[in-house]
């Protein structure tokens, strides 16, 4: 979509307001709005100013005047505003040199998409992304000197099963056990397909959705893979739509990872693969049906593991669902069907054009752009320095030996950790200028200072109960 097809699509759709939205560094969307009258085709090469001191981890306010230039080919009906509003995702430009900056999260993505082109390895890499998320009734949370709690609640929660709701009806998935029940057990088919309709309505094309094994809505729904910067923008769509259909419904809708304790967290599983001339590249004779260069590339995704956890499970709340023993993918091994590695070979489709790997210690609290980017440049310098990930771990890893399990890697153990290994080990993210290093200078002095500090100054609720008597 040319920027005049953008201009007349807005005509089209008599729509009265434009709205532009950008990612900021951390993950969230952001936006500000302007009247039909300014929509002009100019705006598309000059943009429109703003204020970058006061997004997260950009500028100082001694610079802070910043760019956006939407992106015509992104623009569709915004499908929750009152007034008809068309939607634009922006990229971020520099006013002085009118350079793409190097901190928007979205150009570090198209900067990977071309250097992928340039490596000569491929000329497309998709991403298929399987967010999970919960669907809530309530949630109340609060931090002070003297106090500090959380509480969340859902109708579907099995900690009700012995309210008095008028009736209660008893139909509660127990823990653990809400994968795939039908209706009455799982009483959001509804909600979540008109998840889907809106998403369909705006493009976005899906594969199924059900309801995940933790009690509480957990849910999940599976889109249909994109290259790299689309399946990002993609996903920014699907974390929206989902939250504003829960509130529809006066719910609200989480992607932190670990909401619950003693139920599964939410994951994201992360399928990928590299294309060359419209032919898939992972597709070989080799173990589980993948390619030599496909090898390499699980090689590189579990050399630099440690590292992109500080992009891939991103938050402190990550590592409440990347514990060891608990069927998390924690191990830092491959295999064709063992759901405990950290990178698995889907065995669904005996088809080359299906053959892809899938990545299952990330979670949704990502920001897309920077996590598929960053697995993408472990994944190519797997392939460019030929790594060998080493043999498969078929294995049931709960019938391992100690002295077995020891020689399996895993994932790091904390936040504190994951930035630790990632400036130890960034390089591979610096190639064709794609990450640069103020970024994850940036990224860590940012996650430091403003979540793995402010955590560890406070008590927790549960030492209360472990050492209030000592």
């Amino acid at each position: 979509m040319t920027p005049q097809d953008a201009i007349a699509l807005a005509q089209e759709k008599n729509a009265e307001v434009v709205d532009l939205k950008f990612m900021d560094f951390i993950g969230t969307w952001q936006h500000f709005s302007i009247p039909l009258s300014e929509y002009e085709e100019e705006i598309f090469e000059d943009g429109l100013g703003f204020d970058g001191s006061s997004i997260r981890g950009w500028q100082s306010i001694d610079s802070s005047d910043m760019l956006v230039i939407p992106d015509a080919a992104t623009a569709v009906l915004d499908p929750f505003c009152q007034t008809p509003t068309l939607s634009l995702i922006c990229n971020i430009v520099d006013p002085i040199t009118k350079e793409d900056y190097s901190r928007d999260p979205r150009n570090i993505a198209r900067k990977a998409e071309a250097y992928l082109k340039s490596s000569g390895v491929g000329d497309v890499a998709y991403f298929g992304p399987e967010p999970e998320f919960f669907i809530l009734d309530d949630v109340r949370f609060d931090q002070n000197a003297h106090e500090g709690y959380y509480h969340v609640n859902s109708v579907e929660g099995s900690w009700n099963s012995g309210q008095e709701e008028g009736p209660n009806l008893g139909y509660k998935p127990r823990h653990k056990e809400g994968y795939f029940p039908v209706s009455p057990l799982d009483s959001y088919q509804d909600i979540r397909t008109e998840m889907i309709r809106i998403m369909e309505d705006i493009g976005i094309r899906i594969e199924k959705h059900h309801h995940e094994v933790a009690t509480a809505g957990q849910a999940e729904i599976d889109m249909r893979f994109l290259p790299l910067v689309q399946m990002a923008d993609a996903l920014q769509w699907y974390k929206y739509i989902v939250k504003n259909v829960a509130k529809r419904h006066g719910k609200t809708a989480t992607f932190m990872p670990k909401p619950i304790f003693g139920d599964n967290g939410s994951g994201m599983h992360t399928h990928q693969s590299v294309w060359k001339d419209d032919q898939p590249l992972f597709a070989g004779d080799g173990y589980g049906g993948i390619s030599e260069l496909g090898m390499h590339y699980i090689a590189g995704i579990l050399a630099h593991a440690s590292a992109l956890c500080a992009f891939v499970a991103p938050t402190a709340n990550s590592y409440r669902r990347l514990v060891p023993g608990f069927e998390a993918p924690v191990n830092l091994a491959y295999s064709s069907r063992n759901r405990s590695a950290a990178v698995r070979i889907p065995m669904y489709s005996p088809s080359p054009k299906a053959k892809r790997i899938e990545v299952r210690f990330p979670d949704p609290s990502s920001n897309p752009y920077l996590a598929f980017s960053a697995m993408l440049m472990a994944g190519l310098d797997g392939v460019e320095r030929r790594l060998n990930p080493g043999d498969p771990l078929d294995k049931d890893i709960y019938s391992l030996t100690p002295e077995e399990l020891a020689g399996v890697p895993s994932v790091p153990g904390s936040l504190p950790a994951a930035l630790d290994a990632l400036e130890s080990d960034y390089e591979f993210l610096l190639k064709g200028d794609v990450f640069t290093k103020d970024v994850v200078e940036t990224w860590v002095d940012y996650k430091r200072e403003n979540e793995v500090d402010p955590l560890r100054l406070r008590p927790h609720p549960y030492e209360f109960s472990l050492y209030y008597d000592v």
